[in-house]
């Protein structure tokens, strides 16, 4: 008699469902559990979509005390007024995320909020970096902050002003406040699972490749 399959993570069920993560079936169970966990599953995997659709419609709202900086305020016009600013940052994660597939949510998460940390200190007039661990959190970081610096000086030079501590065209705790929100959106728009990419698919699908600004002059300035 021919031995019956079992799924190839446990061991233990009957594998109904095709991965592609693993490229063979596996239990519906450990589908559940596994998935965006131990597995790396792909944007397009049916059972990762629903999964998706059916936890954005159930998600409970995170606690105040769960976002990122939950005791940071600031003004609400701060957005509105920086929106060219907010749009130049998501198509610069959008593309270093399309071209670092193993970047997660976590990382991009890990990545903000350490910048954020970076323009706070700045802001009280004391610089201390701490990037993250991870080497592609590290790398985002990296780029983001190279952005930032790109981006005032160029909206430094457009409004015919050197960009200098004493007269800056944009103040650090904005800046901060900026990286701030976007941090919340950020977590707000995906699980608690180490591999899930839920946010960056989103900045992907709203910023495409062919609709990104061709380099150097990915940056909008007001």
């Amino acid at each position: 008699m021919a031995e019956r399959p079992t799924c190839p993570i446990c061991g233990k069920r009957r594998p109904e469902r095709f991965c592609p993560a693993k490229g063979e079936k596996i239990c519906a169970v450990c589908c559940g559990t596994e998935r965006e966990v131990t597995l790396d599953c792909p944007a397009d995997c049916s059972f990762l979509i629903a999964a998706h659709r059916y936890e954005a419609e159930h998600r409970a709202p995170l606690k105040e005390a769960d976002l990122p900086f939950h005791d940071v305020r600031f003004p609400p016009n701060l957005i509105y007024d920086q929106q060219p600013l907010l749009s130049a940052l998501s198509q610069t994660i959008a593309a270093f995320f399309a071209e670092h597939r193993e970047l997660t949510d976590r990382d991009a998460l890990a990545a903000v909020t350490s910048l954020a940390e970076t323009y706070r200190t700045l802001g009280s007039g004391i610089y201390y970096e701490k990037p993250p661990t991870a080497p592609v959190a590290a790398s985002l970081y990296a780029t983001l902050a190279g952005f930032f610096d790109d981006y005032k000086k160029q909206a430094s030079e457009r409004a015919g002003i050197l960009a200098s501590p004493a007269q800056p065209v944009f103040k650090d705790t904005d800046l901060f406040h900026l990286l701030v929100f976007f941090a919340r959106i950020c977590r707000t728009r995906t699980n608690d699972r180490p591999r899930a990419r839920i946010f960056l698919e989103f900045l992907h699908t709203q910023f495409p490749p062919a609709a990104r600004q061709p380099e150097p002059s990915r940056i909008i300035v007001p």
